[in-house]
């Protein structure tokens, strides 16, 4: 498998799949695709780790494309303008990701459910208590809002990352829930009460414009019901 990432920041990755080989996306991801792209609907390994996908907002169902006859091409596209971005994993180098990163990926890569260790890094943090985690062989292309900023961390080297801006992180960082110090920091900070401490070593993935960001500057402008 070959691919392209085109269209800016309203992105798509375009995959060229060789005889036999296929791509595995969740419900809704595919824009097009050659008419020998064979489409199959699976679970993903099975009933179980279907149901706990959607407990880190994935779908149940997975599609699988597989190129029939000849060589053939499948494009997937973000649902966030912001960039698609490429990760080769690897099974000593598993990646936890945000909810709802996941866009495709090659069968080699498993998409699985992760709990985070401290359970206040789920309640508090807005990165999610339950993640998900892709592991195996092979590329995964993963949605990242806005922009993303990557840092290498070394070992116990500590970022501090605001509510909603961690897109991924290597499975060898450890996140926690810190909360914001100082009453008037809390109270007229303009942030949440709590920041996201991720440690490394690792890798971490910052997305500078979260969905949830985005959401809040469009409140005021949106009409209200007794307009």
């Amino acid at each position: 498998m070959t691919y392209e990432i085109k269209g800016g920041n309203l992105p798509a990755v375009v995959c060229q799949v060789n005889a036999g080989e296929t791509m595995v996306t969740e419900s809704g991801g595919l824009a097009w695709m050659t008419p020998n792209m064979k489409m199959e609907t699976t679970t993903g390994g099975g009933f179980g780790k279907a149901l706990a996908r959607t407990f880190s907002n994935e779908h149940m169902f997975q599609t699988r494309y597989t190129a029939e006859g000849g060589p053939g091409t499948i494009a997937f596209t973000s649902s966030f303008p912001g960039e698609i971005r490429a990760l080769e994993i690897t099974p000593d180098k598993p990646v936890i990701v945000q909810k709802s990163a996941y866009l495709a990926s090659e069968t080699g890569v498993e998409l699985s459910t992760v709990f985070q260790k401290k359970m206040g890094a789920g309640f508090f943090s807005g990165e999610g208590f339950i993640m998900s985690k892709l592991s195996g062989q092979g590329t995964a292309f993963l949605e990242i809002n806005g922009s993303v900023v990557e840092y290498d961390l070394a070992e116990g080297q500590e970022m501090i990352v605001a509510t909603g801006y961690l897109a991924a992180m290597s499975e060898s960082c450890t996140m926690d829930v810190v909360l914001i110090k100082g009453v008037k920091n809390v109270l007229f900070g303009g942030e949440s009460f709590f920041n996201t401490v991720v440690k490394g070593p690792g890798r971490i993935l910052i997305q500078t414009m979260p969905i949830m960001r985005m959401a809040e500057a469009l409140i005021p402008y949106m009409p209200s019901k007794s307009s």
